[in-house]
């Protein structure tokens, strides 16, 4: 949503802050159950003298009528009246709900001549101020009363015009103020970016204003401009709607991603739950919901769109779940999960997040008797209905799935008994189609022909390919697209632009339509794509200007930027003549951008097609970014060549449902455009239609519009004009926004009635009653749409005519692998870690479960390098081992060498590395060595002696024996620790034991011959691989052939190099030079060598 309203005392709070010396200050003091009198008294201590006013603050209207003001008190009758009111529940029309938020203010005595009332709201073209001279509670019909004063988007609000217009009926006394206030309330009403804010009464006594009641609305969007200015925002409920804490994490979710997810809870209680992808769809799948009477048991309405990653999913199915499980119902729950057919999300990565959480409450599922009904498509579908169908078999509840060959909503017919489910539904052709020739039949045989006979679509769109003239707000009728257009791209969007390079492949353009793309944020170069099955490169610029100047063929604009650079692009497009079409792809833009953006398009005559949109497609010619989806349902939905019915929507997610629908029942679309689900489309739907209805190609329109906004009403009066006098088939969605007791904001930022004549029923009606052909309900827009097109096929308004047969493209070999129609051997192989998933796998364990169970540093090597879950003494073991092995002293020859290399100063990795250099058998990479060396003599029954004598015999040092300062008499601390832990912890200790037997035959010689620490790890790894029962005798083998134990000396000794390292940076060490004193200089003797021929030297 954009417009979200707002408590009234954050309200007042912002004024205060900007509106500064203007008007009298607010003290506003927050009561909620949990108050503390003595606290609040402390913040505020007017309340302990000043009378008082004490009214709730949760967006309730017609307060004082409602007998929820309480005026002229003290505190102690303050308290009295909450103690009736606070926390206790209020019926207000159809919805109650619990009275939870207070605000107490200062009462201002005051006269009801000195009251007024200003109100200023945002719509397209401009800002309205209404300023009435009676204000209060009986003001009455503002709109007939209030003067008016627009104020046009990109203009300023004069002193003069207030003067003038506004304060005609208001003594002269007050103008003064009065005008210094409305300048400054505009200015913060701009500059906070307020959608809506009303004071009523604003009261004018003793020189001074004073804001009493306030009610106001932000745009969300722009949070990302005005977070400093704002502070910490907080968006109360609708009263009757308390808000919940799985609301607020999925909001939560929604804020951290760049997808979008969205949840309200209609009804806790409720039998039927929804989960659906795409703004447009969930508004759709709720009014059928209730058009089919299922508006009483309705609990949920939300939906997920833009590409949620599986997690993102999964964490917003599992927050669904456990709400819908929470209570039982006698008939059992229902589960909807539907959605349109997607342009670009993986519907397969979206079901395995639902999958596993479906999985996740199995148990809760069967106890609550749940049945699951699913209807998807779009890219990947099949593999998303496939991985659904086999849970079914395993989940113990019914789960009925189907993909686009079921219309939309019957799965919602089906749930509440409407329809009987069908036990096999008819397949439809789609992924993989384009693999094969499609010489001699269509993609889909059962859908209608085309109306050209014997032309190849690019012949059809050639003909029209000389129109040049151009729609836009100003009203012009022409094509915005041909067969010959050509587009720039802003944004590194390379899958979407191969999208587009095959749809026009696919529809015998003889060249492609991006000749270029624009990315701020790297070097120009040229980036590779395919063109059938020939490479191409498509250059790719820094700088706008130079797209621009080397491409001047190029009009139109499609931009990927995101939200918070799509203003700053866009409006540096429209400086470019070149461009007579921009295509705005981002959600979220802040209202007041997108009017100047969209005024400034007007100015220049340029069509701008979103914000918040997928784009458009003009079959046979051009289509915008992901527009169409994979090119599987681009032929399904014969978007290859054009028909006759043209369409315009809100929603980009339900375009494609709409192809659907016109390849179904008609013989195609001509062109289609999704205008956006933002409050301010660029262009509206009366800029389309309007070229439908000038286009002679052009047989009949479909208009889908929805809830909110009075868009619809311009067709209207145009059909009553007779400006529009082609066959409409119009459906209006959000028609279930009468079941609701309290406000829902659907999916769309647009899509909120803020009067009767918003509401989707009313646009139906209006629609109907001037020759719209309007179905009773979306289920039925497929059937009225067939019957307007049988009716022109029997008046020989269109004649159907041959298919013909698309060129083939082949699929991309990243795509076909992911959909399993090929196989490859892959480069590397790996079998310890795994990121791809929802979390990081070691070894198959979660990260999470290894921070969840303290495995420590331990455990996590455990994994990594043994692919087992070693027991609790062995991890520890591990980290003992790490721990002395880390460092000793800066005299060993890696330290040393890590210390030069750092006073030399080289980089950290640099260090690192020469002083891992020097490890090998003299220094610290004797543990693999020694733990051989005892091992084959274990394994052969040498007894030690025998094992010292051969190695004696053989002129072999023994690996692990000996050390340079400790000796018997004075032990190595470190191998006395290990010894220890090892002893009293491991099962069984052979080859230490025997190691020892060993040290005592060596040190009777010599004293420090003591078994050292490479030696002792060495050995008493042998021990633990072989017997703490993870591993065969042959595994714990191969772990030391491979050099697993020589890895600990290395990772622990790569802690001390680090130590030595930041230790020589920290003391500023200078370059070292050895001594030469320390040096012995042997030169050879030369002299006399060669005689006494010294010039031979």
């Amino acid at each position: 949503m954009s417009a979200k309203a707002i408590y009234e005392a954050k309200g007042k709070e912002l004024l205060n802050k900007f509106l500064k010396d203007t008007a009298v200050g607010n003290r506003v003091a927050t009561v909620t159950e949990d108050v503390t009198w003595s606290t609040l008294t402390q913040e505020h201590p007017w309340l302990l003298t000043e009378k008082l006013v004490v009214k709730p603050d949760q967006l309730i209207k017609r307060r004082g009528k409602l007998g929820l003001i309480k005026a002229g008190t003290d505190l102690d009758g303050a308290k009295e009246w909450l103690s009736h009111k606070l926390g206790k529940d209020f019926q207000i029309g159809a919805a109650q709900g619990k009275l939870r938020n207070f605000v107490i203010e200062p009462f201002v005595t005051h006269t009801q001549d000195e009251e007024f009332y200003v109100c200023i709201y945002s719509h397209r073209h401009a800002d309205s101020i209404l300023f009435h001279h009676e204000g209060g509670v009986d003001i009455g019909d503002v709109d007939a009363k209030a003067v008016k004063l627009d104020v046009p988007v990109g203009e300023d609000l004069t002193a003069d015009a207030i003067t003038s217009t506004l304060l005609v009926n208001v003594p002269a006394a007050a103008h003064s103020v009065l005008t210094t206030f409305l300048l400054a309330l505009y200015e913060a009403f701009k500059d906070l970016h307020f959608t809506y804010l009303e004071i009523n009464p604003l009261v004018f006594t003793g020189g001074k204003l004073y804001i009493l009641d306030l009610a106001a609305k932000i745009d969300q969007c722009a949070e990302y401009l005005c977070k400093a200015k704002w502070g910490e925002m907080t968006f109360p409920p609708p009263f009757g709607r308390d808000a919940l804490p799985e609301e607020a994490y999925i909001a939560d979710l929604d804020a951290k991603s760049g997808a979008s997810l969205k949840l309200t809870i209609l009804n806790k209680k409720g039998r039927i739950w929804t989960m659906v992808a795409g703004g447009g769809a969930s508004v759709i799948f709720a009014d059928t919901i209730c058009d089919l009477g299922g508006a009483p048991e309705l609990a949920n309405y939300g939906e997920y769109s833009g590409a949620p990653s599986e997690q993102q999913t999964y964490e917003y199915a599992k927050t669904i779940l456990s709400l819908m499980t929470q209570d039982t119902h006698p008939d059992g729950k229902i589960l909807i999960v539907g959605g349109g057919i997607a342009n670009f999300t993986n519907v397969a990565a979206t079901f395995k997040g639902i999958v596993r959480a479906l999985r996740e409450f199995q148990q809760q599922l069967i106890e609550t008797k749940t049945s699951i009904y699913v209807r998807r498509a779009g890219p990947n579908y099949q593999e998303g209905l496939r991985i659904m169908r086999e849970l079914g078999n395993t989940l113990g509840v019914s789960i009925h799935v189907f993909g686009p060959e079921t219309h939309m909503t019957s799965i919602v017919s089906m749930a509440l008994g409407k329809r009987e489910i069908p036990d096999n539904p008819k397949p439809m052709q789609t992924t993989a189609n384009f693999l094969l020739p499609t010489g001699g039949q269509s993609p889909s045989s059962s859908r209608r022909s085309s109306m050209v006979e014997g032309k190849s679509p690019s012949k059809s769109a050639d003909s029209k390919s000389n129109m040049t003239q151009r729609s836009t707000s100003q009203g012009n009728t022409g094509p915005l697209f041909t067969n010959k257009t050509k587009a720039i791209v802003w944004g590194m969007q390379q899958r979407a632009v191969q999208g587009m390079l095959d749809f026009d492949y696919v529809c015998s353009r003889k060249e492609p339509s991006v000749v270029a793309m624009i990315y701020p944020f790297t070097g120009d170069h040229k980036q590779k794509f395919y063109w059938g099955h020939k490479e191409i490169l498509v250059p790719v610029y820094k700088s706008m200007a130079d797209a621009m100047a080397k491409h001047p063929e190029a009009d139109v604009m499609v931009s990927f930027a995101s939200l918070r650079s799509a203003y700053e692009s866009n409006m540096e497009t429209l400086n470019f003549p070149q461009i007579r079409t921009i295509a705005i792809i981002a959600e979220g833009i802040p209202e007041n951008l997108t009017r100047n953006l969209a005024k400034k398009a007007t100015e220049k005559g340029v069509s701008i097609i979103g914000p918040a949109t997928v784009g458009g497609v003009k079959p046979g010619c051009f289509k915008i970014g992901n527009t169409g989806g994979m090119l599987d349902n681009i032929l399904a939905s014969k978007l290859y060549r054009p028909g006759s019915v043209a369409y315009v929507s809100r929603s980009g997610g339900m375009s494609n449902e709409l192809n659907n629908i016109m390849a179904l029942n008609t013989n195609g679309v001509y062109e289609g455009v999704a205008i956006g689900g933002d409050r301010y489309p660029g262009t509206t739907f009366m800029d389309h239609i309007l070229r439908y209805q000038d286009d002679p190609e052009v047989k009949m329109i479909v208009l889908l519009g929805e809830v909110g906004g009075t868009e619809e009403y311009h067709m209207i009066n145009a059909m009553k004009d007779g400006r529009v006098n082609k066959p409409v088939v119009a459906w209006c969605i959000g028609t279930c926004a009468k079941m609701f007791t309290s406000e829902v904001q659907f999916g769309h930022a647009g899509a909120c009635a803020n009067a009767e004549a918003e509401t989707a029923d009313a646009k139906n009606k209006a629609l109907k009653d001037v020759g719209a052909f309007v179905p009773r309900s979306f289920d039925e827009l497929g059937t009225v749409i067939q019957e307007v097109y049988d009716s022109l096929v029997e008046d020989g308004i269109i004649t159907p005519q041959p298919e013909q047969a698309p060129p083939t493209v082949p699929m991309d070999f990243t795509w076909a692998r992911e959909l399993g129609l090929i196989r490859k051997p892959a480069s590397f192989m790996t079998s310890i870690c795994d990121e791809r998933g929802q979390e990081l796998l070691y070894a198959g364990i979660p990260i999470t479960d290894i921070f969840k169970e303290d495995m420590g540093i331990g455990g996590v090597l455990s994994l990594l390098w043994f692919q087992r879950r070693l027991p609790k003494y062995a991890t520890k073991f591990i980290e003992m081992c790490l721990m002395v092995t880390a460092d000793h002293g800066p005299a060993v020859s890696g330290a040393h060498n890590t210390i030069v290399c750092a006073r030399a100063g080289k980089d950290l990795v640099s260090c690192l590395a020469s002083g891992l250099l020097t490890i090998g058998d003299r220094f610290g990479g004797a543990l693999d060595a020694a733990a051989k060396q005892f091992s084959d003599a274990y394994v052969s029954k040498m007894i030690p002696m025998e094992f010292v004598n051969s190695m004696r015999k053989e002129g072999k040092l023994i690996m692990g024996i000996g050390h340079r300062v400790k000796s018997i008499n004075n032990p190595d601390m470190r191998v006395v620790i290990l010894k220890d832990y090892a002893k009293k912890n491991f099962p069984v200790t052979p080859l230490l034991d025997y190691a020892i037997e060993v040290e005592k035959i060596t040190t009777s010689k010599k004293p420090n011959l003591i078994l050292n620490v490479d030696g002792f790890i060495g050995v008493a790894f042998v021990d633990l691989l072989t017997n703490c029962g993870c591993f065969t005798s042959e595994e714990a083998r191969e772990f030391v052939d491979i050099g697993a134990l020589n890895g600990l000396f290395v990772l622990g000794r790569s802690m001390g190099f680090i130590g030595h390292f930041l230790d020589q940076k920290r003391l500023k060490q200078g370059l070292y030079r050895h001594p030469w004193d320390d040096i012995s200089y042997i030169m050879p003797e030369t002299m006399g060598l060669m005689g006494d021929r010294t010039e031979n030297v």
